[in-house]
């Protein structure tokens, strides 16, 4: 049953060797890489103000255009660096790897640890998001934004976990619609207000009112909202480092196609925000509790008809699909982290379909209990977004810096002075995000980080043990082991035992035993004249256990057998028998199972199972 169900969802297997063929080419690689920060023109616009209506009112809106126009530039400062980084570093790994090579150990798992969580407040707020374009659409479906959330969460985490290039072509063309409608909307919208065809919205007293808290409009904002307000619109940066972490995904050249890419996705983001901020500033509407910014625009520029209901079904599938850069990017830097020992070595794994399953179903199930916490609302995951993002910004930028300096190939005075720049400029954006935000819920990633990193660490150590434990030099003579056999009876005696007895005497031990745990006298007494009716070669030891207990006893008589021998390894040969429906094993005594987890635990103990089929 398992089988099918997964084969349904996730494909057939793909063998190794096809790994080549699941390259992307730049158009479906930004569909996969760039979503996230392409989708973020549809909420940061709305998150700026937010902040500032409260405060300021409908003259709130008058602040969208220099803000706006503030992020862009650190958009084009941050697009500059990490394309330094695509060509610096080929393999992938983005902050990490920069931050490892070129800072130390420490601040690439800060770095990790930052994206981290980024990734996972990147999966929450997108979907949180798009939760919110359909209910805005479809008034009717108001109040259920978790139950549908947890949906399309699911609903992506199924086609990540079919390949990345399945998925990519499957985002693709909502991508573009996406692109394409958000465009006619701002190219209408602005000729229309121009024409002199649209103007105002009306000011809706009551909506207004739910923000600010009552219907007087204040003058201005203080500076601190203004930071506040930046802050938040800041998000729409989300993604753009996505690309350095995943430069192997894209096919040869790969670092020119992903430069490439890059370049597209942030001239795409750059123009469709300032062209949504612009069109904001013209048409003034008003902020709505229960209807996104972007809908109320839809409304006035296009009307009730086709294309309002594209824009909205668009907005929602690329703000649900905005996940699918978290979800391509979480697992391989997951992989890479675990490739190094601080992570478990498991992350690193591929699954059926030649993707990192592990890190998906993670990061599936830590945006799952964001989403339940915080109840599906986007305003509340905001505040905790920005920390992770531009932290791993400025260490990324700033293990640029160090890596010109030490290389001082031809040019790298100007290159360094572009990273230089980014890096204080994001540097003074993560100070402003901790500070302006943090009693909003900036504090919990200032603390989650931290305690990521002692995370690291403490795996690590538990390798760098084990490493230790296991290592041995060539040259390494053989162990001589004092081989004792302990073959377990059950409650009588069968074809089973027999099997076990005879794979037990082939193993020519030093010391061979066969023991029956008895739970009162009848049982033992029985067992041991039906022993003697076999009139087999081996003793039977007989335990007597009035509690009832199988474990303990077994245990106590191997330690019994320690102090009698001195063996170097016991091994514990468990008779058990095989059915060929899963049912009929929930018939039968499931004891050995917990015999053989303790007996694990055992220095100087092997277990094994001597299966009979029942036909």
């Amino acid at each position: 049953m398992y089988s099918v169900v997964k084969r349904l969802l996730i494909g057939t297997p793909l063998s190794s060797s096809e790994l080549e063929g699941q390259r992307l080419t730049k158009r479906v690689a930004l569909a996969v890489f760039g979503t996230d920060a392409i989708a973020s023109t549809a909420f940061a616009t709305q998150e700026i103000l937010v902040v500032l209506v409260p405060a300021a009112g409908m003259a709130a809106l008058d602040y969208l255009v220099p803000i706006s126009l503030v992020v862009i530039a650190l958009l084009v400062i941050v697009t500059a660096s990490y394309r330094q980084t695509l060509y610096a570093y080929p393999s992938g790994g983005g902050s990490y790897i920069v931050s490892r090579e070129n800072l130390g150990t420490g601040a690439s798992l800060v770095a990790a640890g930052s994206l981290m969580v980024d990734y996972t407040l990147t999966v929450a707020v997108s979907i949180a998001a798009g939760a919110a374009a359909i209910t805005s659409a479809v008034p009717s479906l108001r109040g259920d934004e978790l139950q549908i959330g947890l949906a399309l969460l699911a609903l992506i985490a199924v086609a990540n976990l079919r390949g990345v290039r399945e998925s990519g072509r499957l985002f693709a063309p909502p991508t573009y619609t996406y692109i394409a409608i958000m465009t006619l909307l701002v190219v209408v919208g602005l000729f229309r207000v121009a024409t002199g065809s649209l103007g105002r919205l009306p000011v809706d007293q009551e909506a207004l009112a739910h923000f600010t808290g009552r219907e007087a409009v204040l003058a201005g904002a203080s500076s601190f909202l203004l930071l506040r307000a930046f802050s938040s619109g800041a998000v729409a940066l989300s993604g753009v480092e996505a690309i350095s972490n995943g430069i192997q995904a894209f096919r040869k050249p790969e670092s020119r196609n992903a430069a490439i890419t890059l370049t597209w996705v942030a001239f795409i983001l750059g123009a469709l925000f300032l062209g949504i901020a612009v069109l904001a500033s013209h048409l003034r509407p008003t902020l709505r509790p229960d209807e996104t910014l972007l809908s109320t625009m839809g409304h006035a520029v296009f009307g009730n008809g086709l294309l309002y209901i594209v824009l909205q079904a668009s907005t929602a599938a690329i703000l649900t699909l905005s996940a699918n850069t978290a979800f391509a990017d979480f697992p391989r830097l997951s992989g890479i982290v675990a490739s190094d020992a601080f992570l478990p070595r498991q992350f690193a794994n591929r699954g059926d379909r030649l993707v990192l399953s592990n890190g998906i179903l993670v990061l599936m199930f830590a945006a799952a209990s964001l989403l339940i916490a915080f109840g599906g609302e986007v305003s509340a995951l905001i505040p905790l977004f920005a920390v992770g993002l531009f932290m791993s910004f400025t260490l990324s930028q700033s293990g640029m810096v160090v890596h010109h300096w030490r290389g001082r190939q031809p040019g790298w005075q100007g290159r360094l002075a572009v990273n230089a720049v980014g890096a204080f400029a994001t540097g003074v954006v993560t100070v402003v995000v901790v500070l302006s935000k943090f009693t909003e819920g900036a504090w919990v990633p200032t603390i989650v980080i931290p305690l990521l990193v002692l995370l690291f660490w403490l795996i690590h150590r538990h390798y760098a043990r084990v490493d230790r434990a296991l290592a041995c030099p060539p040259g390494t003579p053989l162990p001589d082991i004092v081989h004792t056999v302990v073959v377990l009876v059950p409650s009588r005696v069968h074809s089973g035992v027999l099997e076990s007895l005879a794979y037990a005497k082939s193993l020519r031990p030093q010391y061979l035993h066969a023991v029956h745990v008895a739970f009162d006298q009848e049982s033992a007494e029985g067992m041991l004249a039906t022993w003697a009716e076999y009139r087999f070669d081996i003793e039977l030891d007989v335990v007597s256990s009035p509690y009832r207990a199988l474990t303990r006893p077994m245990l106590q008589y191997i330690d019994a057998l320690d102090e009698r021998w001195q063996h170097d390894t016991v091994t514990v040969i468990i008779p058990e028998f095989v059915v060929h429906r899963w049912w009929e094993a929930l018939l039968h005594n499931q004891t050995a199972l917990l015999l053989k987890a303790r007996l694990l635990l055992r220095k100087g103990t092997v277990v094994t199972s001597v299966p009979t089929h029942i036909d």
